[in-house]
């Protein structure tokens, strides 16, 4: 089955020949793109790209092969994973296991010998679109390819039950509402003493306040996230009664529920090198970021929030501040482990609210 060929066919038309490496078979996604140049593991363990088939820019992957200990959740949601040239023989001390065998554990769809240049370029013309990986193209209906559309995606990756991860040193209680989250928000907030209770996406407003939290956390997570009707309508509930941090799909739920609106990017921001631009300070912040929807800039005024940071590519909203809330949200991600660090103080600020140190 390895190095067989295999077909990436574009909802466009365009076919792009390959080789399989990975899991058999024929799956349909989302094609996006991310330029990241390391940090693949957290990339694929994203339970943010659920529902898609993620491409890397960078042209050689695999080259440190899988290391457990950096995974940010217990297993892959993406639906298919692209590269240039993947790496067979890993030299790392920590590696676990080749790319391709954590691929094969795990289900998952890899191409490689693949022209991921002249894709990302597409992509970047005409935006986003569906994708359908095959062995024989002529199986594709085309038409049905352009219909595919990735639902229920923040139901699909939370948890199903409550958990608790400890702090090192016990100052405040937090509750990390999964809607797709990333393990390393729940470390970063450990690392600050708080204890962690991760709850499912769908719990109660008033469950949760019955935990008696000092804070709130909002996760990443999938999606549009305008589809998320019950989770905004428990969010409007919870909206200044405890301090509330939200990152990525967390910052859009909090601004539909303040009042907002969101809308999807060409092709979104996806990597570990885009740049935002804190308003206040007129500096510029170099984040990881994985998110295909924004905020609408206009409409966060009114909602009585106020813009804190953009991009400084496009000038996508970034951050939201709601001061007569004790709320404020980002959308890249302060807590990416494989880097950069540079925003990680604003999980000091979120300790900052609830207290600061006890």
């Amino acid at each position: 089955m390895d190095d067989e060929k295999v077909y990436i066919c574009l909802a466009n038309g365009q076919i792009f020949e390959g080789r399989r490496f990975g899991a058999g078979g024929d799956i349909t996604g989302e094609l996006v793109f991310t330029t990241g140049m390391c940090g693949y593991i957290e990339t694929l363990t994203d339970p943010s790209y659920y529902g898609q088939i993620v491409m890397q820019t960078f042209p050689l992957i695999g080259n440190y092969g899988f290391i457990d200990g950096d995974r940010e959740s217990d297993k892959p949601y993406l639906s298919a994973y692209i590269v240039r040239e993947k790496c067979d023989e890993p030299s790392n001390f920590r590696c676990d296991m080749a790319l391709d065998d954590y691929l094969k554990k795990h289900g998952i769809i890899g191409v490689y010998d693949v022209d991921t240049r002249e894709i990302t370029k597409i992509i970047r013309e005409s935006g986003v679109m569906n994708a359908r990986i095959v062995s024989d193209p002529r199986n594709v209906d085309f038409e049905e390819l352009k219909k595919y559309a990735v639902t229920n995606a923040v139901s699909s990756v939370s948890t199903k039950r409550p958990s608790l991860v400890a702090g090192e040193s016990h100052k405040f209680n937090v509750v990390l509402i999964d809607y797709g989250k990333k393990d390393n928000i729940a470390r970063e907030l450990s690392k600050r003493g708080c204890n962690v209770a991760v709850v499912p996406h769908d719990t109660k407003a008033q469950d949760i306040l019955n935990l008696s939290p000092d804070g709130i956390m909002l996760s990443n997570g999938p999606g549009d996230p305008q589809e998320n009707t019950e989770c905004i309508a428990e969010l409007k509930k919870l909206i200044g009664k405890k301090p509330i941090f939200g990152i990525c799909l967390g910052h859009q739920l909090l601004a539909i529920a303040m009042g907002g609106k969101t809308v999807k990017l060409k092709y979104g921001h996806r990597g570990v090198n885009q740049p935002v631009k804190e308003l206040k300070t007129g500096r510029t912040y170099i984040s990881s970021q994985n998110h295909g929807y924004a905020v609408v800039n206009e409409e966060i005024e009114k909602s009585g929030g106020k813009v804190s940071y953009i991009n400084a590519n496009d000038g996508t909203n970034e951050g939201v501040d709601y001061p007569d809330k004790n709320a404020f949200s980002v959308q890249f991600h302060p807590e990416a482990c494989s880097g950069p660090h540079d925003t990680r103080f604003l999980f000091d600020r979120f300790i900052e609210m609830m207290g600061g140190n006890k």
